[in-house]
């Protein structure tokens, strides 16, 4: 057994979900070694949406890790999978993107995902390639290595169905259509999300159907989004873009919970949660000092050093030195800018129109520590919160949804 493969194996390895299987991995990385060969790794995205946020940063961390060890990421851009959609976590079919959006879209993601992946390492191929040649005839061919009722097992359309719901005849393709991708890549090792189980495993029966020997598949745990509920979304509001500013990516990571934060520690930096969970449990480590290396860390990935020293910096001086207190109220607004009366009277802070008319007047009210001028005035909100300020001890923090 070559130590090396064995090394390769425990970092690769270190954070994961569940890895099927570790024996055959293993043999994998000592094939590699012995011939000479980089190992293919496959990740694929769908360009649903133009932005890509922080949790498509776990995976694509994990493969830079491979990319380390001298392996090719094999970077699908599922210009094809994106028009049917994938069904996995979801309780309801969805839209299908026009060709327009999924271009404009696509442009973006390989730019994105080069903040973290190594482009010397990264073969970027679009899965249109080859479904945007393929024929009915072909389709049908692909289509008779797989029975509807296998489709049909994966949890998602079992719950759907019981309930009532509806299953469309392209969501029973996608998880067909994301398994020919490994096929056609001739892929060694697939990493997804633990969602993205059933399509992996996929991949790995029709390898076999096609003769190929079957690809590992490694599961990363999903980041759970600012919500503290749902998974990283953009559909629901609750991600941190990697294109996000360096203020608006602090301010939104400084929003966690504490115990979220262990998690983003484990899935975002290369400090073990454990460990930073004992060093606030000891008293060595203060939770609001925690959290802002947190934020630290991650915005200087994607911004550079000096723009997280002044994003820290900033943020310090509107939460502290104001003596913004640790914990106080937060309020979402449907809007993207919401008044400053209507700011004061929803949030609790003033009673009536005329009182809130008035602290404004008397210069008693603040936003981010900036005073304001009159009562006319729109606050924008983003989901970064917005501190407002009445009087001397009064806060609510604002949002958009």
């Amino acid at each position: 057994m070559s130590a090396r493969a064995t090394e390769q194996l425990r970092r690769l390895t270190d954070g994961i979900a569940e890895l099927l299987s570790e024996e055959e991995l293993l043999q994998k990385l000592e094939t590699s070694e012995r011939e000479g060969r980089p190992m293919r790794v496959k990740a694929g995205f769908d360009p649903s949406c133009p932005d890509m946020h922080l949790g498509h940063t776990v995976l694509l961390n994990k493969l830079r890790q491979f990319q380390e060890y001298g392996h090719t990421v094999v970077y699908i851009i599922g210009d094809a999978t994106a028009r049917v959609g994938d069904p996995s976590g979801r309780n309801q079919t969805r839209p299908v993107l026009s060709d327009e959006q999924i271009r404009e879209n696509a442009r973006t993601y390989q730019t994105q995902a080069f903040k973290v992946l190594d482009p010397r390492k990264t073969e970027t191929v679009y899965n249109n390639e080859w479904f945007g040649r393929m024929s009915f005839a072909d389709m049908m061919t692909l289509s008779a290595h797989v029975t509807v009722s296998q489709i049909l097992q994966r949890d998602d359309f079992q719950k759907r169905l019981s309930t009532g719901g509806a299953v469309s005849l392209l969501e029973i393709f996608y998880p067909l259509m994301q398994a020919y991708d490994s096929v056609r890549v001739r892929c060694d090792v697939e990493c997804g999300g633990t969602d993205q189980k059933f399509n992996l495993l996929m991949g790995r029966q029709l390898q076999k159907e096609y003769g190929q020997s079957p690809q590992c598949v490694l599961l990363m745990p999903l980041l759970v989004g600012l919500d503290g509920q749902n998974k990283m979304s953009k559909s629901l509001g609750n991600h941190v873009a990697i294109e996000d500013g360096p203020v608006e990516m602090f301010g939104k990571l400084m929003s966690v919970s504490d115990e979220m934060m262990i998690d983003y520690y484990s899935l975002l930096t290369d400090l073990a949660g454990a460990r930073i969970r004992e060093d606030i449990g000891s008293g060595k480590l203060h939770p609001k000092t925690a959290k802002e290396d947190l934020a630290s860390r991650v915005v200087e990935r994607f911004h550079g050093q000096d723009s997280a020293r002044e994003a820290r910096e900033g943020f310090c001086r509107v939460f502290s030195k104001h003596e913004t207190p640790a914990e106080i109220p937060h309020h979402t607004f449907g809007e993207r800018e919401v008044g400053v009366l209507k700011a004061l009277t929803v949030t609790g802070l003033a009673e009536s129109g005329n009182e809130a008319r008035r602290l404004v007047k008397q210069n008693a009210v603040t936003v981010d520590g900036k005073p304001v001028s009159s009562p006319d005035e729109k606050i924008a909100l983003t989901q970064t919160p917005r501190i407002l300020k009445a009087g001397k001890r009064k806060f609510a923090g604002l949002r958009a949804a």
